[in-house]
């Protein structure tokens, strides 16, 4: 039995490790943001400064693990075997709810999943042991205090950050204008000074107050000499910042910089409790059961949990190497990392979130209210507001989604509001935190424009939900596992343990499967970031090609696929291609929005030439994707009833009709593989040729459907479907091979000038 408890606790510390991966991956977006989206250095030289910061908060944190051991129940009240459970349960599902954060790009706060799930490992073992008649009821096994008190700090958190973060960016934008190069001078000696003490002050409340070396007597010192403190540190940074802009040093770089290792040293000597309090707690459980349990895993109480503990240097140490080693490699981090980023950017890009009903209503009021102030504000007051926030004079490094100014507001004043929170005891939450700041410095900087506000807005709501839901998940699914375990035993424990491990496993090969394909869409990111104007048609040019080729081979596999499938009665296979072409349509989607943000890129005279011919290609691989959904739904619903199948003659009638259709679709694409347009006006003539043999196909099984038996009417209205929406999807395809043409040349010709002149529809030809 012993044995089998240590093998329990050693797959608690085996979890740790994994929990310490994911833990650091969607917490790295709360210190490494602002110095990387601001391109304060390299990607490097930031993980070298965040990486320090973490081992150094790792390493030199006391090791109190009080939530852990009696923060959320009484331990005097459950047994060994009680709070093993406990500690497993919530383990596996911490693992698991942070890996699917981490794999959707959401950053959640880690502090509330391992509250939650704590919250409902123990809510579900208190119901049982009261099933039981121990006679104690929830206030004697539970403590809910710490949970309302987490609830509490998402709301003030949000609501806090935002606010302060809107309204310091604003005053700070009003000071020093988007051409902030032009007015820093004496300017930045003082920022630079309020910045480095607000970072120090942040350290010595927040960041430091659990480390080694912070004595009773130390924090004593510094609560009452915290003025003083302030106002030499003030004094001595505001010399030092404008001796080094003097000495051409960039200031706001130094301060992102030192932003990130204060918040990186506070996030692990303070968020540590998150990844390894569970199984430390465990070990100390075990090592009180084999002293003093007599073998009784059942009985025996674990009142020790309500002593203070440290934690062994060598635990701390092991941890800090952990999270430096997972954020240097993880890509889920980077992940995490981009959502934010993109949320927050100065310029438009691949919006990540879609369009919700709330924020097409909340950008519409807000428009409503904007239009409101801009007609009672005096003249002289909006000229001089529209100067200082010039959006034009950005000054930003390549490649950076917003200027080092808002990259300093966003460290420090996060900084600021969660040391503050902590002086006052207000729960606020380091995640929260961090992320409200950076989206009300965003609005504050004009970066939510009407093109991207509605997207953006969804963002932010969805991220906010998803803490709600992180809260929610996490308590149901820990009490979920706990009850498996707590009936299943041990060997429930481990096999559940196990097949966590499975999943993350699994899971990262999926993930690292998905971001390869994404990170192969680089030729959009340098459309978008490239100074050259003259070399973005070419680059759009072939990525539109690239799209529009991997579409067209998709939709020729599909049109062959549906013909087999409905011949051969296979409803599984039309089911799943009826899913799949729903599916495409969101790809289209997003490749439509990502072509039409390139073309702002491309010089003007270019992008009103082609726009017609580039929006009626898009239009067109649309409507052939929605012929073969129509074909498939018809076909489907057909196959499903089990109605009578398509006659042999109809079989080999269509069978001729899908083989020319499917060589009309390679030799379109070899001609977008190649580029000759030459060939352009011989395939729109192979498109004719295709679209008389289907009416003249259309006829005959039209006067057959009119005059042929009446068992096969079902059958023939099918029939009937699926020719009109191929002769469709042809004249589309015909459509496209012009337009695609003058893309390529806007000289091309698909019939001689005079026939051209006298065309009255030359768009839809």
């Amino acid at each position: 039995m012993e044995i089998l408890f240590l093998c329990v606790v050693i797959f608690l510390f085996l979890l740790a490790v994994f929990d310490l991966s994911v833990g650091v991956s969607n917490d790295a977006v709360n210190f490494l943001n602002s110095a990387i989206g601001s391109k304060a250095a390299s990607f490097k030289r930031v993980l070298i400064v965040a990486s320090i910061g973490v081992f150094i908060g790792a390493a030199m944190s006391n090791g109190m693990m009080e939530i852990a051991r009696h923060g959320i129940f009484r331990p005097e009240h459950f047994s060994f075997y009680d709070l093993i459970c406990i500690f497993m349960a919530v383990m596996v599902t911490d693992i698991i709810l942070l890996d699917i954060f981490n794999s959707l790009g959401m950053p959640t706060s880690t502090t509330v999943s391992m509250v939650f799930e704590l919250l409902g490992a123990t809510f579900v073992v208190a119901l049982i042991k009261m099933a039981g008649g121990i006679g104690l009821g929830f206030d004697d096994l539970l403590n809910t205090e710490k949970a309302l008190s987490v609830i509490l700090g998402i709301f003030l958190s949000v609501a806090i950050a935002f606010f302060f973060g809107t309204v310091v960016q604003f005053i700070s934008r009003m000071i020093f204008s988007f051409n902030y190069r032009s007015n820093l001078k004496w300017k930045i000696g003082i920022f630079g000074g309020i910045c480095a003490t607000a970072i120090v002050y942040f350290l010595l409340i927040k960041g430091a107050k659990d480390l080694t070396f912070m004595t009773p007597e130390f924090k004593a010192w510094i609560k009452s000499n915290t003025a003083i403190i302030i106002l030499s540190c003030f004094a001595v940074f505001t010399v030092l910042m404008q001796l080094l802009h003097i000495c051409k040093v960039n200031v706001l770089k130094v301060i992102v910089l030192m932003g990130t290792f204060s918040l990186a040293v506070a996030f692990a000597g303070n968020d540590l409790v998150n990844f390894i309090g569970v199984p430390l707690s465990g070990l100390a459980s075990y090592q009180d059961f084999i002293s003093n349990g007599g073998g009784d895993a059942r009985g025996f109480l674990m009142g020790s949990l309500n002593e203070p503990a440290n934690t062994p240097i060598y635990f701390l140490i092991g941890a800090g190497v952990i999270m430096v080693v997972s954020l240097a490699t993880s890509k889920k981090a980077r992940k995490v990392t981009k959502t934010e980023i993109g949320l927050g950017s100065q310029q438009d890009g691949d919006e990540m979130f879609g369009s919700s009903r709330i924020a097409r209503r909340l950008v519409r009021w807000t428009l409503s209210f904007l239009s409101w102030v801009h007609r009672v504000t005096p003249v002289k007051v909006r000229r001089w507001f529209n100067r200082r926030f010039n959006v034009d004079e950005t000054i930003m490094d390549q490649g950076a989604a917003f200027d080092l100014i808002r990259g300093s507001v966003n460290l420090v004043l996060a900084g600021a509001l969660i040391a503050l929170g902590t002086s006052l005891k207000l729960p606020l939450s380091t995640t929260f935190v961090t992320f409200m700041v950076a989206m009300g410095t965003s609005l504050a900087d004009r970066a939510w424009g009407r093109e991207s506000a509605v997207f953006r807005i969804t963002g932010v709501i969805s991220v906010i939900g998803g803490w709600f839901l992180t809260a929610g998940t996490a308590f149901i699914g820990a009490g979920i596992i706990v009850a498996a375990m707590h009936y299943g035993g041990q060997w429930v424990m481990l096999l559940l343990a196990a097949l966590t491990i499975f999943i993350i496993i699994h899971s990262n090969r999926r993930f690292n499967k998905k971001n390869d394909t994404e990170n192969s869409d680089l030729l959009f990111q340098t459309i978008i970031t490239t100074k050259d104007k003259s070399e973005t048609w070419p680059m759009l040019m072939m990525y539109i090609t690239e799209q529009q080729i991997g579409f067209m081979s998709y939709a020729e596999e599909k049109f062959r696929t549906i013909t087999y499938a409905f011949i051969n009665e296979n409803a599984g296979l039309l089911g799943k291609t009826d899913s799949n072409l729903a599916k495409q349509k969101t790809i289209l989607k997003n490749s439509r929005r990502k072509e039409t943000l390139c073309l702002r890129y491309v010089p003007r005279e270019t992008a009103i030439e082609k726009s017609t011919w580039f929006y009626l290609s898009n239009n067109c691989c649309m409507g052939i994707l929605y012929n073969l959904r129509r074909i498939t739904e018809v076909c489907k619903e057909h196959v499903e009833n089990n109605f009578l199948p398509l006659p042999q003659s109809y079989r080999e009638e269509y069978e001729t009709i899908m083989t020319s259709v499917t060589t009309l679709f390679n030799d379109t694409l070899q001609l977008m593989q190649s580029g000759d347009t030459a060939v352009t006006g011989t395939l729109r003539r192979h498109c004719d040729d295709i679209k008389d043999l289907i009416s003249d196909t259309y006829h005959r099984a039209h006067d057959q459907l009119r005059d042929g038996d009446a068992s096969n009417v079902a059958v023939l209205y099918v029939y009937v479907n699926m020719l009109q929406e191929t002769q469709e999807m042809v004249s589309s395809l015909r459509k496209y091979l012009r337009a695609f043409a003058k893309l390529l040349d806007s000289d091309f010709r698909s019939r001689p000038a005079v026939a051209a002149r006298q065309d009255v529809t030359p768009l839809l030809n």
